[in-house]
């Protein structure tokens, strides 16, 4: 009786109050509904650009037979900013659709230079009739004649005035470039041993540890697959480079070129050893400390170990 007049006394108090169940799950709805729009607001508000970038896409949403966004509505720096992303082939696709702004030299000038770093026609005052575009395509056929035949690649180069007939000019167009292939560079750089002193120059070396300047030594300058007269001469020329970049390193240690070259055949004796499947009993630590120092006496046990722990944990020197 008591819960009863109790129930029946609360109701009257929500009715009067506007809770009723019909009016609570309304004012709820409706609270929620409200903090749904201030959410999506702030949302929005913090888009980069703000209420422009969400206008851009609510006119896309509404416009759904368009497909994509008209880049000419967009401001200039950001049009450009989404056609850099893109490489030469769909950027050629774009100039179909948005002429003027596919079409801009900044984007081919860019293109050529993350591809082709360094050019002697960089350097010059451009002829009359030149574009960034059609560098693109003379340089990207150069490449593809050089990967052929690298002699004739080189001279496709300098008959369009793209080289200066110059091994420093060479050097520093394949030390900037990644789309020569390894195979044929090494077989130029074997014929040229100019322009391959000119590129063992242009490495900088200094404060490096051994077999880390090694492996970016031999990451532009690919080492042959057998030994030979060639793989000593690469050796050679590096043990000097590495020599005359750290300078007070090599007197700190005692070392000269001849034992920089003595260590360089070791770490690459030892990467051999210790990443070949074929090899079964793997060189230990303390056997290629008591090899090295037997080869080289004056160098330290801590430093061949240090080198031993590198080519142990990181890998081969000229993969």
């Amino acid at each position: 009786m008591g819960q009863g007049l109790w129930r029946v006394a609360r109701n009257q108090q929500l009715q009067q109050e506007g809770y009723s169940e019909q009016g609570y799950l309304s004012r709820e709805q409706g609270r929620r509904m409200a903090a749904s729009s201030i959410s999506n607001t702030s949302h929005r508000k913090q888009v980069q650009g703000g209420i422009d970038i969400y206008h851009l896409l609510k006119t896309r949403k509404s416009k759904e037979q368009e497909g994509f966004i008209n880049l000419e509505m967009l401001p200039p720096e950001l049009s450009f900013t989404i056609l850099s992303y893109l490489n030469a082939t769909d950027l050629c696709l774009a100039s179909c659709v948005w002429q003027d702004l596919a079409n801009d030299e900044l984007l081919w000038q860019g293109l050529c230079k993350s591809t082709w770093g360094h050019c002697s026609i960089y350097n010059k005052n451009p002829p009359l009739g030149f574009s960034f575009r059609k560098l693109y395509m003379q340089l990207d056929e150069g490449s593809l004649t050089f990967n052929a035949n690298p002699v004739e690649g080189v001279n496709y180069f300098m008959s369009k005035g793209i080289l200066d007939d110059s091994p420093k000019e060479i050097a520093k167009f394949i030390f900037c470039t990644r789309t020569l292939n390894w195979k044929k560079l090494r077989i130029y750089l074997d014929e040229r041993r100019d322009v391959l002193d000119d590129l063992v120059t242009l490495h900088n070396f200094r404060n490096q540890f051994l077999p880390n300047a090694l492996r970016e030594f031999f990451r532009h300058i690919h080492a042959p697959e057998e030994r030979g007269e060639y793989l000593e001469t690469l050796i050679t020329k590096f043990s000097h480079r590495f020599c005359a970049c750290n300078p007070d390193l090599m007197r700190e240690l005692g070392l000269s070129p001849d034992a920089v070259y003595v260590l360089c055949y070791s770490l690459i004796l030892l990467s051999i050893d210790l990443t070949s499947p074929h090899v079964k009993n793997k060189m230990s630590k303390r056997e290629f400390i008591r090899n090295t120092r037997r080869a080289a006496q004056n160098i330290s046990e801590d430093f061949v170990g240090h080198l031993y722990d590198n080519i142990y944990l990181i890998g081969h020197v000229a993969a």
